[in-house]
């Protein structure tokens, strides 16, 4: 082999161990760094009446907790702090079976607040290994259709925080006071594996409510599209993890559900509503790594409008 030759394989070769530790390096900060980089977005909405006053909501979604998340679990207690008014959990908490306890344990002093809350196909399926490419040209709605008997503890999760007192809005419709605010909330299960039934909650939103407010767990366009005919000024979901691995420049690569990628994740208007899509806390068992999407929770404050 002559002498250049071994140059040119050299240079493949370091071409090659740059590219494998550029690789490791990546993976290492998606999944131990970003992964629990948590952070709390914030936004304003002049969305209540004249004279009322400032209405905290704290959202919160996909958790997919596990019992060994410390990190995770203190940093949603200390969310406390921040005193929300309203506490909105619009599903995916669990992400092993003996996660309730822990899930309760780090909702803590939150659950002393009003708060709502509607299920996420992974409080009731546990994950499964999948290839994470297969998002790139369908969603998961599939992989449920064989699984018809749920395996996660969903109806304990649920007891626990009803008896709290916070909304179930499953299927469901609701009112409480937050703040001196008189606020109608309905929900509907997860649409992603089927289980939402919009009907048992359509009609007009209680007009002589102070804030009109819709949960749903997977922002489909079907039931935002009713949500808002009905009335709802804020729509609340969650489940697409702001699209979990993001490209810098270009942001959300897919949803995983109807939504459009420019609203995978935050605050925009949606017709005459505004929706606000979590980017979520956690991240699956099976597939723990976040990039360029950071895990998160939001506060909205919601002011009266001039």
């Amino acid at each position: 082999m002559g002498t250049d030759s071994r140059r040119i394989l050299r240079g493949i070769g370091r071409v090659a161990a740059a590219t494998t530790a550029i690789g490791v390096a990546g993976v290492a900060y998606a999944s131990v760094i970003e992964r629990n980089w948590f952070r709390l977005r914030r936004y304003e909405l002049p969305l209540l009446p004249p004279g009322a006053d400032r209405l905290r909501v704290l959202h919160l979604a996909d958790a997919h907790l596990t019992p060994g998340r410390r990190m995770l679990i203190e940093w949603i207690r200390g969310l406390a702090e921040h005193e929300p008014d309203l506490v909105v959990n619009t599903g995916d908490s669990l992400g092993h079976r003996d996660a309730v306890d822990p899930f309760i344990d780090a909702l803590g002093p939150l659950l002393d607040r009003p708060g709502a809350f509607v299920y996420g196909s992974n409080d009731m399926f546990s994950p499964q290994l999948k290839n994470p490419a297969r998002y790139l040209w369908r969603t998961s709605r599939a992989d449920y259709k064989k699984r018809r008997v749920p395996d996660l503890p969903w109806r304990e999760l649920g007891e626990r925080m009803s008896s709290a007192g916070w909304l179930d809005l499953n299927n469901r419709k609701g009112s409480l006071k937050a703040a001196g605010s008189g606020i109608a909330l309905a929900g509907v299960h997860d649409s992603h594996i089927g289980l939402d039934r919009y009907d048992k909650v359509a009609g007009p939103a209680d007009p002589d409510a102070d804030l009109r407010i819709g949960l749903l767990h997977s922002p489909e366009p079907a039931n935002l599209d009713r949500f808002a005919a009905d009335g709802y000024q804020l729509l609340l979901a969650g489940h697409t993890h702001g699209g979990q691995l993001c490209l810098p420049f270009y942001g959300t690569l897919v949803t995983n559900c109807g939504i459009d990628r420019r609203r995978a994740w935050g605050l925009h208007r949606y017709d005459s509503a505004w929706l606000h899509v979590s980017g979520g806390l956690g991240t699956s068992p099976t597939a723990p790594v976040r990039f360029c999407c950071r895990p998160e929770a939001t506060l909205l404050d919601l002011v009266a409008s001039s």
